[in-house]
């Protein structure tokens, strides 16, 4: 193989990583919640989860376009290549860093941050597309906020449509309920997340004018769904025991709500072609279903860590990217 064909190969098996590390990294987005009160076993929430991730992830591909040519245009970087691995190693180094404290960062908001950051030291400023990445950075912002929003409309109203009702028997009928909403959410979670690896992937083949257009290839569907379905199997129980337990005390019809409400904003992005944070939405709906049954029971500090962690996020990695591809420029260009 040529030198082209081998940082390729090298980019491959990065996203992959990625993908794998995003699985395990963020399996407490779809399971955390149920397993928190006990509707699952742990192995079987894992099980379910890594099933439905990988359906989802087969299904879907205008995410994957998005983020391929919407933030930077491939077909103009002078370095493509070299701004993907840069892109790969920031955003993989970001989410093992937030996963070894346990923190629910967003691997949406690290390769975002790390491509704009990658591409912006290749090409100066002119290298961001700022028509898409503005509209992908507002509905960042946006969506943890819808999130909220309809948790606490989704908890407001079952909280009064069960307010007489046995508290063992809605415990009961909630706790089957979360079983399909926490599929539901590993649905989700894959038609979104899995998406952002084949767009890189993607994204790649045409800096090495392998393919013309962005259109994503079978086998990059295919890696891409399975690396993300090996890595949810593998869990992450630091992340699940902070979205389970650490924000406020979870019971069935606030996982139910939690879930359904998140899982719903993740799909209308999806059918949007836009990558939001399957993180940010999940969190804000458990914050959101907190605060619509007892707003003093939220535990407001842990949730401040978290927003504080989603905030830094994209500067942060967006540096890192940037001191990651002049690194590499040295013995790359």
């Amino acid at each position: 193989m040529d030198y082209t064909m081998w940082l390729v190969v090298i980019i491959v098996i990065l996203a992959l990583g990625f993908d794998f590390i995003n699985g395990f990294h963020d399996t407490a987005n779809a399971i955390a919640t149920s397993v928190s009160t006990r509707a699952l076993t742990p192995r079987r929430a894992i099980i379910l989860a890594s099933v439905m991730n990988l359906v989802g992830a087969l299904m879907f591909t205008g995410v994957a376009k998005t983020i391929g040519g919407k933030i930077t245009d491939p077909f103009k970087l002078e370095h493509g290549l070299t701004v993907v691995i840069a892109t790969l190693i920031a955003a993989i180094l970001w989410n093992l860093i937030t996963w070894a404290y346990g923190i629910p960062s967003s691997s949406s908001h690290a390769i975002i941050g790390a491509l704009a950051g990658a591409a912006i030291a290749s090409e100066g400023w002119a290298g961001i597309n700022y028509s898409g990445f503005t509209t992908i950075i507002k509905w960042l912002i946006l969506s943890p906020i819808i999130a909220f929003v309809v948790g606490f409309c989704i908890m407001f109203i079952l909280k009064r449509i069960f307010a007489n009702s046995s508290p063992h028997q809605v415990n009961k009928v909630f706790r089957s309920g979360q079983v399909l909403t926490a599929a539901f959410q590993a649905f989700t979670h894959g038609t979104n997340d899995a998406q952002k690896a084949m767009g890189i992937i993607t994204m790649a083949l045409v800096a090495a004018d392998i393919q013309s257009t962005l259109d994503i290839p079978l086998w990059v569907k295919l890696s891409a769904a399975i690396a993300m379905a090996l890595g949810t199997s593998v869990g992450g129980w630091k992340i699940i025991k902070t979205m389970g337990t650490k924000i406020f005390k979870i019971d069935p019809m606030n996982g139910f709500s939690a879930d359904l409400a998140s899982a719903s904003v993740i799909l209308t992005a999806t059918l949007s072609q836009i990558p939001v944070s399957t993180t940010h939405a999940i969190t804000s709906s458990i914050l959101g279903v907190g605060s619509a049954k007892k707003f003093s029971n939220v535990k407001w500090s842990m949730a401040g860590r978290i927003v504080m962690t989603w905030v830094i996020t994209i500067p942060v990695v967006g540096l890192l990217a940037t001191l990651i591809y002049y690194i590499l420029s040295l013995f790359l260009h």
